[in-house]
């Protein structure tokens, strides 16, 4: 890890923690932020926790902070919007900027982004309605997994081993209201790989006895298992690590995030998605693999302000 850029808490003033949000996603956002709250009011920060239920505008209102620990999950927060407003208000905030956070939030664009660059990243099939079933069929075969484009922490998301199921995953994923799309499903191990200021975290490798790594094996259930060590050789892991910090550049992606990607049966790379905002609870990745590089909570929650004043 980098030496740290701030050492007096004082230097970063007043810091509002933004959380919450409108999106599926806020019970996370809020169980995220609470934790940082206390982790950077821990560290002599004078820090303030900000619940945002309409206009970020209307909640930091009258409060004059210097600067934005964002951790709003999902749209409203991690796609763009909420880094405009801050940008236009002159606040400094951490993590990515607008261009990175819609691109990523976006996991279509993000695809798209991956296969420009030449990265490996399932072949998928754009679903606009059920006239496009037996074209996705006959393009991906199954099993397939269907996705809300711009959802996280697995919301929406359905696996598909028939044409009956890839119907209902369909017709589930379309209430989310943006973008759906059928992935083919990559046979092989899911890692996960942190990334906090161009420095790649050490990998982990998750296992679920679920269909996938979905909402109740992220933050529910206790049968999930998480891999740090990972079990890559260290030769294979740090190509592993490389290849998120790759993903993050070429989407212009900074300040943290946390990168999904499938090592295949024939040993291949397989780029999922990027997380921009990712999770801060006591069941997240990023500070389970910061914990294993020798950086607890209050010193990752730290790492992540010293973001804000690349902006």
């Amino acid at each position: 890890m980098k030496p740290l850029t701030i050492t007096d808490p004082a230097e970063f003033g007043k810091v509002a923690v933004l959380m919450g949000g409108s999106a599926a996603e806020r019970e996370i956002s809020l169980n995220s932020g609470n934790a940082v709250f206390q982790a950077l009011r821990e560290s002599g920060i004078d820090t303030v926790a900000v619940d945002v239920t309409g206009s970020p505008i209307d909640a930091l209102a009258g409060l004059k902070v210097d600067r934005v620990f964002n951790i709003m999950h999902g749209r409203g927060g991690e796609d763009g919007v909420l880094q405009g407003v801050l940008q236009v208000m002159g606040i400094p905030y951490t993590g990515s900027g607008v261009m990175a956070s819609a691109l990523s939030m976006d996991k279509l664009r993000t695809k798209l982004c991956w296969r420009g660059m030449g990265l490996n990243t399932p072949k998928w099939f754009v679903l606009q309605n059920q006239q496009d079933i037996d074209a996705c069929m006959a393009e991906l075969g199954f099993p397939v997994i269907v996705k809300p484009a711009q959802e996280g922490s697995s919301i929406g998301m359905s696996k598909a081993n028939t044409r009956e199921e890839l119907v209902e995953a369909l017709r589930l994923a379309q209430q989310y209201r943006c973008a759906v799309y059928a992935e083919q499903w990559v046979q092989g191990r899911e890692y996960t790989v942190g990334v906090l200021a161009d420095e790649a975290l050490p990998a982990i490798r998750l296992e679920t006895p679920n269909a996938f790594y979905d909402f109740e094996a992220k933050y529910r259930a206790s049968t999930t298992q998480y891999h740090c060590p990972c079990g890559l050789s260290p030769e294979r892991e740090q190509q592993l690590r490389e290849l998120a910090l790759t993903a993050c550049r070429g989407l212009d992606v900074r300040g943290w995030a946390r990168v999904d990607v499938f090592i295949d049966d024939n040993d291949v790379s397989q780029l999922i998605e990027v997380n921009t905002v990712p999770g801060m609870t006591d069941h997240s990745l990023v500070p389970m693999a910061a914990k294993a590089a020798g950086v607890d909570f209050r010193q990752l929650a730290w790492r992540i302000l010293e973001t804000s004043l690349a902006g």
